[in-house]
């Protein structure tokens, strides 16, 4: 009796031995198969081409199996989601955002459609602080049409919002290419303009204007930052890095500390570094609603101008209402409107009559537009090398800081940019406060200061 029970026991504790060392086996190659692309589309969410060439199966297995053993490290990363051109970046995109934890989903030739059918393991399982997404130029070479391609993205857009209502998403316009390259400049600008449309009023959403950033005169890459007219270089790299950093510190993600910076003697501050005190929003002026009125009569399409009827001062608090003016960690911002565009103004409560100099610093995300009121006429400040008017400039940093200066006296005001004359003899009135206009993408300031 003792000898069978034993042999019994024994046995029974193989079998378990057995069966635990062989079901992480088992898990392991379910979980790979799962990364397996689908053989058919059927039952498959979106439209449009699915890639199984067998090199990319090879890749889309290899790279969502390494994705699934990073889950719970990159949790509440910032997720970028693409193709090759976002895989080429590098798993830390070569660290051009210190300290930011971010994660590379991209996978060389990814199609939009292979991306929605990708996106709950990896990027939904890391619960994303923010997702930045550039996607449809694979989709070109497989003679999808922009229409395809847009309902996709907007189907994960949709996916993006059920898993959390308020998360950041940046929205990058398709990169230029070539014909060459089966990648139309007309079907690329198609692209962007749809997906414009399918975000506009959305205000967890920012479109960056990455096409602008690195079209030529034709619309298609320079070969300069894409020699093989689809795939950036160093260069091309480091003008999208640029390009993503000042949306990445309005999220405060990024640029998180107060910045310490104090006026030269004699000079006063007009922006406080951390809220609207001083600044408020002014009735709009009669040159101003005819202006409205008649852009607003030619143009079906003109930007919505909101018309203030009265004053209002911000003291106090960090925003104005529907978050178009911001005050963050000492820069003021003019953010990216949902709609696309619209033309807004912010005042200082104070008036200027005698002679003075100002001074302020400025960032522009691609082809931003904003401007500077001097005691009421607006000195056009913009991404320069990208909006113009002044796109001679050899100082001006595209998507870094640069500092404005404008010397009043008089009625005319001599205003320069990092030392480079912009006007000679800018006429203004007598008096008057200064103003910050809102019309298209993001432009920050910071440091504003007066000497009178």
């Amino acid at each position: 009796m003792f000898r069978i029970t034993t042999l019994f026991v024994t046995s029974t504790l193989l079998v378990a031995l057995t069966l635990s060392v062989a079901q992480p086996i088992s898990t392991a190659a379910e979980k790979q198969a799962d990364f397996r692309i689908p053989e058919t589309d059927d039952g498959l969410p979106g439209a449009g081409p699915i890639r199984r060439y067998d090199w990319f199966r090879n890749l889309w297995m290899k790279r969502r199996t390494d994705f699934a053993t990073q889950v719970e490290s990159k949790q509440g990363a910032v997720v970028f989601l693409g193709d090759s051109i976002t895989q080429g970046w590098g798993p830390n995109l070569r660290n051009f955002f210190p300290g930011l934890n971010v994660a590379n989903r991209g996978i060389s030739g990814d199609t939009t459609r292979g991306m929605l059918i990708r996106l709950n393991e990896d990027v939904l399982a890391l619960n994303p602080s923010t997702v930045i997404m550039l996607m449809g130029t694979n989709d070109l070479e497989e003679k999808a049409d922009p229409e395809t391609i847009a309902a996709n993205v907007k189907l994960i857009l949709t996916e993006l919002r059920k898993h959390r209502a308020d998360m950041p998403i940046v929205l990058c316009n398709v990169f230029p290419s070539s014909t060459t390259k089966s990648r139309s400049a007309d079907s690329i600008k198609k692209i962007n303009t749809l997906y414009a449309s399918a975000v506009k009023d959305d205000a967890h959403v920012t479109v960056i204007d990455t096409w602008t950033l690195f079209a030529d005169e034709q619309g298609d890459a320079k070969k300069e930052e894409f020699p093989d007219l689809l795939h950036p270089n160093d260069i091309g790299y480091t003008k999208w890095g640029k390009a993503l950093r000042p949306i990445l510190a309005t999220l405060s993600l990024t640029d998180t500390q107060a910045d310490d910076f104090q006026p030269e003697e004699g000079f006063v501050s007009l922006f406080n570094g951390h809220d609207l005190t001083g600044w408020g929003f002014l009735p709009t002026t009669e040159k101003m609603l005819k202006s409205r009125e008649r852009w607003h009569s030619r143009d079906p399409n003109a930007p919505p101008w909101p018309v203030v009827k009265k004053a209002v001062a911000f003291n106090g608090k960090a925003t104005t209402p529907g978050g178009r003016y911001v005050a963050r960690n000492g820069r003021l911002v003019v953010t990216t409107p949902p709609e696309g565009r619209k033309i807004q103004q912010l005042w200082t409560t104070q008036e200027f009559g005698s002679n003075f100099t100002l001074k302020l610093e400025f960032r522009a995300t691609p082809n931003a537009d904003s401007g500077v009121f001097i005691r009421g006429p607006q000195l056009q400040c913009r991404d320069f090398a990208l909006a113009g008017p002044y796109n001679d400039l050899s100082k001006y940093k595209p998507q870094d800081w640069n500092e404005l200066t404008v010397i009043v006296k008089g009625g005319l005001a001599r205003c320069t940019c990092n030392g480079e004359l912009l006007e000679a003899e800018f006429k203004v009135p007598a008096s008057g406060p200064i103003g910050l206009e809102g019309d298209r993408g993001q432009i920050e300031y910071r440091r504003i200061r007066i000497r009178m």
